[in-house]
């Protein structure tokens, strides 16, 4: 690999190879994190990142776009059938640009928003005060109860007391299934637009294993990585004619100027991937993969948020163990496992040094990870969360870990039959 650069940028070469290595011979278990197919690499590594595209399809500020609009075409046109939505931008650099996006079409500076807290599982752009949601709306924070569970009362008693003109459902850390005809209900009562970020969970939307939320949301947005096992994208979603309008102005000239038409591209394989068979099989082996690794940390005495999962993540508390999320991270990447420090619900740890550790099944379910490799992989993480440091200990998990991955492509072949 890197072949062009192996002499001519030595050094990132060299950069570059650690990274593959790494990848290759560790476990990945963030839960937002993926493995894209060669297809996809191949469409995100063409000459289309030459082409400069601002506008949309037949619309267009430079000429030369009669290709480029073809390909966009595509990527809409599978987006529409795969999620059972009429309209679709394909546009936005990432997940956050898209929720960006939303506020700049639906909002003014200093509207109420409401969406679930950083602590709960809720995303930065979902109004939280550090990010520019949060500094440029006024933002009104749910979040779950004592079992882990969104509080849908306090949703909506917060959104009759405020009366928010956005709210938000979706969350970057969240387990279980979404009600969203309640959200939709609780919009209705206040008059507020109802946004859904399936950023985690579109993949799992797509094969059926969680309710897609189109005939609830005003907007509809996710990104397209993660479940959904493209490159790192994302896409804005609405039946409303008008709507739409809004949103293709927010996002260009709005936000951003020219598409990146090799991501366009990359996005429009890895929707014809995600039509597949194969696709289906493995979105509902994430899921099985989960609970698999959910019951066995649980079994291991481990303690986990909402008891488990219904979908591709899990919370770990690790207050019981008497080590942070910011510890176990560090532990973990000593062995090559990666997860993610993550805050718990009502944590009174800052959130640079949480109380727990997110992690999540589509990285090594994309390898070929079952269920026999999962229960291999929780020992190992109890083993290394418990080992206290211990330097022959954790030489001793790493080598297991190394040699479990060692046995598993980056990206199994049967998800694509």
């Amino acid at each position: 690999m890197f072949e062009r650069l192996k002499d001519f940028d030595p050094l990132l070469y060299k950069y570059l190879t650690q990274e593959y290595e790494r990848q290759v011979s560790g476990i990945e278990l963030i839960a937002s994190e993926n493995y894209v197919s060669e297809r996809v690499l191949e469409a995100l590594g063409s000459i289309l990142t030459n082409k400069y595209s601002e506008g949309y399809p037949k619309a267009r500020y430079y000429g030369g776009n009669q290709f480029i609009d073809r390909i966009e075409k595509l990527a809409i046109k599978r987006a529409k059938r795969l999620f059972n939505v009429k309209y679709v931008n394909v546009q936005p650099y990432s997940g956050s640009p898209a929720n960006h996006a939303v506020y700049l079409a639906l909002l003014n500076p200093g509207d109420t928003v409401m969406g679930m807290s950083l602590s709960s599982g809720g995303h930065l752009t979902h109004g939280y005060k550090v990010s520019f949601s949060g500094i440029y709306y006024r933002s009104v924070s749910y979040s779950v109860n004592d079992q882990g569970y969104i509080d849908y009362n306090q949703v909506a008693k917060l959104a009759k007391k405020y009366k928010p003109r956005l709210i938000w459902a979706g969350a970057s850390a969240y387990p279980r299934v979404i009600d969203y005809k309640r959200f939709r209900e609780i919009a209705d009562s206040v008059g507020a637009y109802l946004a859904i970020d399936i950023a985690h969970i579109a993949g799992l939307i797509i094969a059926g294993l969680h309710p897609s939320p189109v005939d609830y949301a005003d907007v509809v947005t996710t990104t397209t990585h993660k479940t959904l096992r493209g490159p790192r994208g994302a896409m804005i979603m609405t039946n409303n004619r008008e709507i739409i309008k809004k949103i293709n102005k927010a996002v260009f000239p709005g936000l951003q100027g020219g598409p990146h038409n090799h991501v366009t591209a990359a996005i429009a394989v890895a929707l014809k991937e995600a039509s597949l068979k194969g696709f289906k099989r493995y979105a509902r082996q994430v899921v099985v993969n989960a609970q698999a690794l959910a019951e066995h940390l649980k079994n291991e005495g481990l303690t986990l948020i909402t008891d488990g999962t219904d979908n591709h993540l899990m919370l770990v508390d690790l207050t019981p163990l008497g080590i942070s999320g910011k510890q176990a991270e560090e532990l973990l990447e000593k062995v090559d496992i990666s997860v993610n420090k993550n805050a718990i619900p009502n944590d009174a740890r800052p959130p640079w040094d949480p109380s727990g550790i997110r992690i999540g099944t589509p990285a090594i379910t994309t390898r070929g990870f079952k269920e026999a490799e999962v229960e291999k992989v929780a020992n190992l993480i109890v083993r290394t969360l418990t080992s206290e440091g211990n330097s022959q200990a954790l030489a001793q998990i790493k080598k297991e870990v190394n040699n479990l991955a060692s046995k598993f492509p980056l990206f199994s072949e049967e998800w694509l039959e």
